[in-house]
């Protein structure tokens, strides 16, 4: 059984252990930017369902008809403990309760998102299909000696389109796990995706994603995703509430 293989499994094996996927929005300047959306005073939250998540390895993203598919390059952080009223202060506390890292790509449903900001409505249709979460392998915690400070990037058809470093969060990892954790307890196994910077934008059938996490320049081989997007042979269609 090769090394990639037993990765993969463990991968799998581990994402079925989240109760929750929790995603925080708008946690980077330059996107707040492009999609014209007000910086927020505080972290701000909302869940996918565990259902939505691709392990690597598992098929390509499905793209539901009527949808403009958009991708958004997220850090993950894999809980290892039960997280409730952490106190943002508490940074060796907040790093502790993290298990592993895997990085992420938060697929949305743009027009059905934009319609549920304009209308007041949930988000859940957006955020929520099924194979809109891809997942690197798990990354092991000491790969990533400092969460704060590594560049995440993605590309599309090898034309790079977002690559930042995480040290322009405008909420670092123990306010996100704070604040999450005095409104909802986070459980061992839980994912938390931290936001994504600029460059965020559409993909269509054919296309292939490709991602990853360089550290002090360096690329870690876990945390390479490499999907495509094919569109869905399903009878739904996305059409306005």
């Amino acid at each position: 059984m090769s090394l990639i293989f037993r990765r993969g499994i463990a991968s799998m094996a581990s994402y079925k252990n989240a109760s929750k996927v929790v995603c925080i929005g708008r946690n980077y300047a330059d996107h707040v930017k492009e999609l014209n959306n007000q910086r927020p005073k505080q972290p701000f939250f909302f869940l996918k369902p565990t259902s939505s998540i691709l392990p690597p390895g598992a098929g390509p993203v499905i793209r539901p008809k009527g949808v403009d598919l958009h991708y958004e390059i997220e850090l993950a952080l894999i809980m290892g403990k039960q997280v409730k009223d952490l106190e943002a202060s508490d940074e060796k506390g907040a790093l502790d309760a993290i298990e592993s890292y895997a990085l992420s790509i938060d697929m949305t449903a743009r027009n059905a998102q934009n319609e549920a900001k304009k209308k007041g409505l949930p988000w859940d249709i957006s955020k929520g299909f099924d194979t809109f979460l891809p997942m690197s392998e798990i990354i092991p915690k000491s790969a990533i000696p400092d969460p704060h400070n590594i560049e995440i990037y993605l590309s599309v058809n090898n034309k790079m389109q977002q690559e930042d470093n995480t040290n322009l969060m405008l909420f670092t990892i123990p306010r996100i796990l704070s604040d999450i954790s005095k409104v909802m307890t986070l459980e061992k196994g839980d994912i938390v995706i931290t936001g994504t910077p600029k460059g965020v934008g559409p993909v269509v059938p054919g296309d292939i994603m490709r991602a990853g996490i360089r550290v002090n320049g360096k690329e870690l081989p876990e945390s390479r995703i490499e999907v495509g997007v094919e569109e869905s042979t399903s009878t739904y269609e996305f059409s306005e509430t």
